[in-house]
């Protein structure tokens, strides 16, 4: 695996892993100096690896592409985002990239051709509006996914405290807003990630400011209707938690979200029927800050990013329970992200 660091303390840039079969950890070695690579994708082919650099120069960030040489990352080509921080990035099968700039309140359009060369920045979609708290003074863009199929986008905006729909325009190389283009999310609520069920029309969005899953279904026309929002805290919790993460398990039956503050993974059983979660419990993640973690293919591990004790823990899944418990954990500065090569 690839894991994503702030480069601010001792980190340096991009950090290759191997998670063992028995669940071990093996410590990270550098794979390639880069400035705040906060998160990471690989392409469809599994052959390039693209990061984010979470800064602003000049009022954007950047996108790098790197080629995937044994151990070690090359660098092909590095671009402009689009705005300033962006802190996610996504590709879909024909090679369209997304970048989600929080600073800029925007998301960027770019493209990877079959070399791993990154094209120029080829559109900006501008968000505006402001929601209810005082994160939410204007637009701060957190992640864009693509559907399933590859054709339409949801933003999650955490600023404008809305979902963002745009279809991708393949012609104009641009995104054009959706019919019903704008989801509101509950007052103050900060969508920041968002996970698409595996095998059902069902999304689940993770919001970060009141530490809550929402569960939204697609319609037949394509439109999305809100259903049902869950806490991801145990009751009559009262300490600081911004929540960060979402990950659905392969078979679509578990839900998990990290609460940093509560420094944990809310577990959830996903109803087969109607999507609708049930509580399990909260895993203490061993650290400070869980910041992102991540499925290993196949769902037998999570591997949790602790940003602040700078440690990466393994936990072994109960497919039948979805329960976790501990494996192994290895040191390493401000992970952030973490990818897993198929």
């Amino acid at each position: 695996m690839y894991v994503g660091t702030y480069t601010r303390g001792e980190s340096e840039g991009i950090y290759r892993c191997s998670l063992q079969s028995d669940g071990s950890l093996k410590k990270p070695e550098l794979a390639v100096k880069t400035d705040n690579p906060s998160f990471l994708t690989l392409s469809k082919n599994q052959r390039y690896l693209l990061a984010v650099n979470e800064i602003d120069k000049d009022g954007t960030g950047m996108v790098e592409s790197y080629r995937i040489v044994n151990d070690s990352l090359r660098l092909i080509s590095n671009r402009f985002s689009g705005g300033a921080h962006p802190c996610f990035i996504a590709v879909n099968d024909d090679g369209y990239v997304l970048t989600a700039n929080y600073t800029g309140g925007n998301v960027g359009l770019l493209k990877i051709d079959g070399n791993g060369k990154l094209s120029e920045l080829l559109y900006v979609q501008q968000h505006t509006g402001k929601g209810t708290s005082p994160r939410q003074e204007k637009p701060h863009a957190h992640s864009a996914r693509f559907e399933p199929g590859g054709r339409r986008i949801v933003s999650a905006d955490l600023g404008t405290n809305e979902l963002w729909l745009s279809r991708l325009d393949t012609l104009q190389k641009v995104l054009v807003p959706a019919d019903h283009d704008k989801i509101s999310m509950s007052a103050g609520a900060g969508p920041r990630h968002l996970e698409f069920h595996p095998q059902q029309p069902w999304l689940y969005v993770i919001n970060e400011l009141n530490s809550t899953v929402t569960l939204l279904h697609k319609l037949s026309d394509g439109h999305y209707e809100t259903q049902k929002t869950y806490s991801t805290l145990p009751d009559g919790y009262e300490g600081e938690n911004l929540c960060a993460e979402i990950a659905i398990s392969p078979d679509g039956r578990f839900v998990y979200a990290s609460n940093r503050g509560h420094n944990t993974l809310a577990i959830f059983r996903a109803d087969t029927e109607n999507g609708h979660l049930n509580p399990i419990g909260h895993h203490p993640t061993r650290g400070k800050w869980p910041r992102n973690f991540t499925l290993s293919p196949g769902g037998r591990y999570i591997v949790v990013a602790n940003q602040r004790s700078n440690n990466l823990v393994s936990f072994r899944r109960n497919r039948e329970t979805g329960t976790l418990k501990y494996q192994d954990e290895t040191q390493i500065g401000s992970p952030v992200c973490i990818v897993f090569e198929k």
